[in-house]
């Protein structure tokens, strides 16, 4: 009898099983100059899709379940000419779509509410697809908190090539052929499916570029007759805690199914670091009262020098400031030293307001400058001017001037903590709060740690540690990391990694069990941050620069939800990923650590390898990946303007892996 109740469990268990999901297809055929048709594709249990019409193309799918992984395979043949769109759906009956949280790496978190409603968000639509080449993996993922389960989709077929299409909206008839699909997720009648196929079709809009959304695009592939479309996907079943949990599993798995490897190293550290010193050599301004590097709103076709000064965020001037002094004593470049001097004195001279905040951003060229300042920026001031004096006391030379701006400025600081811990975004010099989120607080906690030691004041650390708190509680538990960014109000890449390098500062002064705390919230934010990197290569189609130099995405970051290209914003996060990958022997860490110090140099520009920059040096920012732009030049290409102020300052960090470590066991003694 219990045999036999034992087997009707597992019976009834499997029928839920099989009940629990639905799988559907379709699949578009259009005639060129006319509108497509649309023929639903039926599986009566044999290889062949069917449609109730007669179609010039065969379609076969094979469909193979084992562990919790489903593999489906699809083979298109054509019977005559066709231009086709395949599609198939997912449909998770156990899933209501308005408790699903969805996961699109580097391009779509919980459901984009951060994110305004000009970018793909929830605010638009509960139903997104988009071409692959958005995506860092080219995944989507739903996630149920209620079953504590999520389901993945994730494209295992070689993407390697692409094409030019002559529309970014509508029905386009590709030039020739791609590797690239879609993937997404959407609301099948009251439950959540992961909508997925070939090639790409985005809906329910695409997105051309910052804040722009434009009616949605489906692309059809030619075969002639007698050719074949081989396709395959994967959809995979897990469980996890809570949605930080499902991210981090993803991005293991993603990272165990794309096996990103190192690229080939053309430059050593100090080679690299060589050919990034032309910029400060290059960009030097030194006819105004504050002296700078001209690091922002530039063209790539001159690189001319231009009227703006800025100390934090895309600019940088301090801390390139502090990186062309130490590389100018150590190689004996003079010039470098001089420039470099002149940068500092001239703003510990002008460079603060009345009430001891940084100036922020002067622009010289209109003779103006804002008014509202920023936790961001005023942080990473302080961070540059805290490495500059620590370097400054090793070779002997001290400067209490200096240490008292920074002392009044961080004095700044805790009349601006709030209640909660947080920072708030922006605010006036009469500290008056201006934009109260909270999405920008790490950045501030880092300056604080760094002054704890550096200044030998417990105070604050005690902010620090009272900002960490909010941090926990309201941003890594939560895994809601936005804001950061000072042009984009969205969930965006910086804010996971400020929230990990954070974290990461703290643990280093820290001991015991509240080390081993700061540790593991440094891992849970690191992971959310590690989303954001592409690892895989996205196709070019040929005429795209980047495709025709050869250029590999792996390793290199999305920005934002708002900014969909890639660039090398990195600084410190390879170095908290070696020191998590030897604390928590995650050896995952270090190998994808290694492949963004392998891949973040391809773009150097240099004397007949110049990458579309005009001076060596001045590296590439805007890294124009996928069919968005900021207004100009589109896939495979840059924006025209870029900022190389922080590119160079990013890149001089990771070639100088052990200098926090170095700065906090310094300061300590």
């Amino acid at each position: 009898m219990k045999k036999h109740f034992l087997i009707s469990l597992l019976l009834a268990a499997n029928s839920y099983a099989l009940s629990a999901q639905e799988m559907s297809q379709a699949i578009l055929l259009k005639s060129p100059g006319n509108p497509a048709q649309r023929f639903e594709l039926l599986d009566k249990g044999g290889q062949t899709l069917e449609s109730t019409a007669t179609m010039p193309v065969d379609v076969k799918q094979t469909v193979v379940k084992n562990e919790g992984k489903t593999i489906v395979k699809v083979v298109l043949t054509a019977k005559e000419r066709v231009y086709f769109n395949f599609e198939k759906t997912f449909k998770i009956k156990k899933y209501t779509h308005a408790e699903s949280e969805f996961l699109m790496p580097g391009f779509w978190y919980h459901k984009n509410m951060r994110s305004p409603q000009e970018a793909p968000s929830f605010k638009t639509s509960d139903s997104w697809q988009v071409r692959e080449d958005r995506l860092s993996t080219p995944l989507t993922g739903v996630f149920n908190a209620a079953s504590h389960t999520y389901y993945t989709v994730i494209r295992l077929d070689k993407i390697n090539q692409d094409a030019l299409t002559t529309h970014p909206s509508g029905e386009v008839i590709l030039s020739g052929k791609t590797d690239l699909g879609f993937t997404g997720f959407k609301n099948a009648d009251g439950a959540s499916a992961l909508v997925f196929g070939f090639p790409y079709h985005e809906a329910p809009k695409t997105y051309l570029r910052k804040l722009t959304l434009a009616p949605e695009v489906v692309a059809f592939e030619k075969l002639e007759k007698g050719e074949t479309r081989e396709l395959s996907w994967e959809i995979s079943e897990g469980q996890a805690d809570n949605y930080g949990d499902f991210v981090s599993k993803v991005w293991n798995y993603s990272y165990d199914r794309q096996q990103p490897s190192t690229l080939p190293t053309a430059y050593t550290q100090e080679q690299a670091k060589g050919i990034l010193a032309n910029f400060f050599k290059d960009s030097y301004v030194g006819n105004k009262e504050l002296k700078y590097y001209s690091g922002v709103h530039m063209r790539t076709d001159d690189c001319n020098n231009t009227g703006s000064a800025e100390v934090g965020f895309v600019g940088r001037v301090l801390l390139n400031a502090y990186n062309a002094l130490e590389y100018g004593e150590a190689h004996a470049q003079t010039q470098l030293v001089r420039n470099a001097t002149a940068i500092f004195d001239s703003y510990l001279q002008h460079g603060f307001t009345a009430n001891g905040f940084f100036r922020e951003f002067v622009d010289f060229t209109h003779n103006s400058e804002p008014q509202e300042f920023s936790i961001r920026r005023q942080s990473e001031g302080i961070f540059a001017i805290l490495n500059y004096l620590s370097y400054e006391k090793k070779k002997g030379r001290k400067h209490p001037e200096w240490e008292q701006r920074i002392k009044k400025l961080l004095g700044n600081f805790a009349k601006l903590q709030q209640q909660d811990g947080s920072f708030p975004r922006k605010f006036d010099d009469q500290l008056q709060v201006k934009d109260s989120s909270g999405g920008s607080t790490p950045s501030a906690t880092v300056p604080l740690v760094m002054a704890s030691v550096y200044f030998k004041q417990g105070g604050y650390f005690q902010q620090a540690q009272k900002s960490a708190r909010y941090l926990e509680r309201e941003i890594i538990s939560k895994s809601d990391y936005f804001s950061s960014t000072l042009d984009a109000n969205c969930e965006d890449k910086e804010a996971s990694l400020y929230a990990s390098t954070a974290m990461y500062y703290l643990a280093q002064v820290s001991k015991g069990k509240e080390r081993q705390h700061y540790l593991e919230q440094c891992k849970k934010a690191a992971y959310f941050c590690l989303t954001w990197y592409y690892t895989w290569d996205v196709p070019f189609a040929a005429g795209q620069m980047l495709g025709d130099v050869g250029f590999k995405s792996r390793g290199w970051g999305n920005v934002s939800v708002e900014n969909n290209h890639i660039d090398v914003f990195i600084f410190e996060f390879a170095a908290v990923l070696d020191w998590l990958a030897k604390e928590t022997k995650e050896q995952r860490l270090a190998a994808f650590s290694s492949v963004i110090k392998s891949s973040m140099l391809q773009l150097m520009p240099v004397k007949d390898h110049l990458f579309n920059i005009a001076k060596v040096g001045y590296y590439p920012e805007v890294v124009q990946h996928t069919n968005w732009d900021y207004g100009k030049n589109g896939k495979g290409f840059y924006n025209d303007i870029f900022a190389p102020g922080w590119t160079v300052a990013s890149l001089w960090e990771l070639l100088s892996p052990s200098r926090t470590e170095e700065f906090l066991a310094t300061a300590q003694k």
